[in-house]
């Protein structure tokens, strides 16, 4: 039994070098991940190239071409970051509200009004990166056409739960609005008109309600 503890120890020690490398690489792909996405956010992906992005990760360049062979690579791979997170949002609000979909919808756009109130907004990453990059090829592009298209199923299952009378219209509606708020919060800042975000959502659910009788 102790030659086999022995073994075992031993065995352990030569894996945990491995574990600690792969932890550590995992680590220098966040802080790629984390400078592009804060520093592609702020400024604009064609703005910022590989070489500051580099110099302010505190990365070797190798280490992200390592990662992320093109600077399109890092691009999609950043948008999928800020897709993860988005949906994180989303469930924490679906969690919120159990069983309560008129709630579990108004609270998305909810967190959408106070995402537009940040100092540091810069409107959403999705229509920033098809504004930049206009050619249907892009990578990047695959990206925000299947983020739409899950954003548009998810909304259809709360407007469907809802009892909206065309659920799908109202979920492309209230696609539509996200769009325009989004836009004009970036454009105008939150006194724009995106100030009045909620009151159009209320009003575009309340039209898709059956009217109860008296």
């Amino acid at each position: 039994m102790a030659t086999m503890k022995s073994t075992s120890s031993k065995h352990a020690a030569a894996k945990a070098p491995k574990r600690t490398a792969e932890e550590s690489a995992d680590k220098v792909r966040d802080r790629i991940l984390e400078t592009a996405s804060e520093l592609i956010y702020r400024e604009g992906a064609r703005a910022v190239g590989v070489d500051r992005i580099v110099a302010e990760s505190g990365v070797a360049k190798m280490s992200l071409y390592r990662w992320f062979p093109s600077k399109d690579d890092l691009i999609v791979a950043v948008l999928q970051e800020n897709e993860k997170r988005l949906w994180a949002v989303w469930d924490e609000n679906l969690q919120r509200f159990p069983g309560e979909p008129l709630k579990q919808l108004r609270a998305q756009f909810e967190s959408l009004a106070a995402a537009i109130q940040r100092p540091t907004y810069r409107g959403c990453a999705f229509q920033n990166a098809v504004t930049a990059f206009a050619d249907d090829a892009h990578p990047s592009r695959a990206v925000v056409c299947s983020f739409k298209e899950e954003l548009t199923r998810r909304a259809l299952e709360l407007t469907t739960a809802l009892g909206a009378k065309d659920p799908l219209m109202l979920a492309e509606q209230l696609s539509l609005v996200a769009d325009g708020a989004h836009a004009s919060g970036q454009a105008i800042g939150q006194q724009g008109p995106s100030k009045h975000l909620m009151g159009i959502v209320d009003a575009l659910i309340a039209a898709q309600l059956p009217h109860k009788p008296n």
